[in-house]
């Protein structure tokens, strides 16, 4: 009998086991809930819409110009300057920031690297009561981390999504041999108007820009991508970059000699932002939407051949190109070559940094 009732209670310590096991689970899942919850309030009101506006060729066959709108994400990093996507804000003429408090504020760029796909937006004033993210240590984000990101997809301000970090990238540049460019994989969902969105660490620290996703369709069901904090930081804080105001494609090969030019490749100008310093040393944009080769592109502007005499080579990454272009030394300025019309002739950038 006593064998028989030492039987029973084993039996209910065995059904009562995985009972506890799913209290704990739940419990914990209350928990990381929870820590979500309370760190997106933290940092959800320094994110930011950024609308955009550019003047522009229509889609062919249409003719004359047509204005269009952007948007993308930003986060604001200080009392008045907001972290975005490159492309986002490359070749905008005008630049709005919405904050999630209702207010509006024009930004300009001053930093852009177009090899990262990161910006940097100066606000014309601080907003109000502003709340603005850290910048974390992305060297520390580990695979399976968990991380959230907050952004505005399709313009859906302050919309969150979570998962963990899937992968790390790092990207060599071959025209820069020691410049090395780091993306976060991630399995959060992305989708249009996501782009600059701050991917957060669980202490709401920024370790990521998103920049771009992998996608059949263009939705989220692709791997998404986030320059990190650190690339961001190094390119656009700790090294001096400015904004040339160039949407550019380069030319090589069979396309360089359909276009006449007088050497293996150049540059050719698709837009040029108004205010930048491409506009403001003269830069002329095309003129024709055109199919080469499969590829639209736009012809009829000006084709950059060499800035201070140093001629664009095939390999060469824009960042780089645009680089030289704000350069000066000892005063002088920056002459940009440029093939135009069947000509060759030379632009002059007085002061680059004239702006910054």
């Amino acid at each position: 009998m006593t064998l028989i009732k030492h039987h029973k209670c084993l039996r209910g310590v065995r059904l009562a086991f995985p009972i506890l096991v799913l209290c704990f689970l739940v419990n914990d899942a209350r928990v990381d809930g929870q820590q979500l919850r309370d760190v997106f309030r933290s940092v959800q009101p320094s994110v930011v819409i950024v609308r955009t506006e550019q003047i522009g060729l229509p889609p062919f066959p249409q003719q004359g110009l047509v204005s269009s709108d952007g948007l993308g994400s930003g986060v604001l990093i200080s009392s008045d300057k907001v972290l975005t996507a490159a492309h986002v804000v490359q070749s905008a003429d005008r630049t709005v920031v919405e904050f999630s408090q209702g207010e509006s504020i024009p930004a300009r760029v001053i930093g852009c690297s177009s090899s990262a796909d990161v910006a940097l937006l100066q606000l014309e004033r601080s907003p109000a009561n502003y709340v603005a993210a850290k910048l974390g240590d992305s060297d520390q984000a580990a695979v399976g981390d968990e991380i959230f990101i907050v952004g505005a997809p399709y313009g859906i301000r302050d919309t969150l999504t979570a998962g963990h970090v899937s992968a790390r990238r790092l990207v060599k540049d071959k025209s820069q041999v020691p410049t090395a460019i780091e993306y976060l994989q991630t399995d959060a969902a992305v989708n249009t108007g996501n782009s600059g969105s701050p991917l957060f660490n669980m202490k709401g620290e920024i370790v990521g820009i998103v920049t771009n996703i992998l996608s059949r369709s263009g939705g989220s069901e692709g791997l998404a991508f986030a320059a990190t904090s650190n690339t961001a930081r190094r390119l656009l804080l700790e090294q001096k970059s400015s904004w040339t105001g160039i949407e550019g494609r380069h030319v090589d090969g069979n396309l360089a000699r359909a276009l006449n030019l007088p050497q293996p490749a150049g540059v050719l100008v698709q837009r040029v932002a108004e205010g930048s310093i491409a506009s403001r040393c003269g830069l002329q944009s095309g003129t024709l939407r055109a199919t080469v080769e499969g590829e639209e592109i736009i012809l009829g502007g000006d084709i950059i051949l060499a800035v201070n005499g140093v001629n664009v080579n095939p390999d060469q990454s824009f960042d780089e190109l645009y680089g030289q272009m704000t350069r000066t030394t000892s005063g002088n300025s920056v002459v940009i070559t440029v093939y135009r019309e069947g000509r060759t002739i030379k632009l002059a950038i007085p002061n680059p940094q004239a702006r910054k």
